[in-house]
């Protein structure tokens, strides 16, 4: 990966891992607070994953001549992380029935908000640095 690449990323990296530290050491609060700290974890976890994919996708369509691939690249990253995070909490919700950690689940919406803002944040740089955009 190129330099720029990992600075466009670095908000993405730095909030993973403030995230999983935060769950790790603070895990008798969040318990406390009812969030389960598994859950917060293997939310982050796919949450970081689907967004760098998504990125990578999108980062990928830049480089396209065809103007409308950037387009594309942006509906089908979207479609893909939506989707893929639905039916996995769907999944979660149907293994646990009643043990469903609702304020986990809130947490890891609220870190879908985050993440998709980084994401957007850093294609944007992107696109401001390219001639033609």
């Amino acid at each position: 990966m190129n330099k720029d690449l990992l600075r466009l990323l670095r908000p993405l990296l730095i909030i993973f891992i403030l995230i999983n530290a935060f769950a790790i050491t603070g895990k008798s609060w969040l318990e406390k607070n009812s969030v389960d700290p598994s859950v917060l974890i293997a939310g982050n976890l796919l949450l970081f994953l689907v967004s760098l994919t998504a990125f990578l996708i999108t980062y990928r369509s830049l480089r396209s001549s065809n103007p409308q691939a950037f387009v594309r690249a942006m509906y089908g990253s979207f479609m893909i992380k939506f989707f893929l995070i639905a039916i996995v909490a769907f999944i979660y919700i149907m293994i646990a029935r009643k043990n469903v950690n609702k304020p986990g689940l809130i947490a890891c919406g609220i870190l879908y908000i985050v993440y998709t803002v980084l994401e957007t944040g850093a294609l944007m740089k992107l696109l401001k640095q390219r001639k033609n955009a």
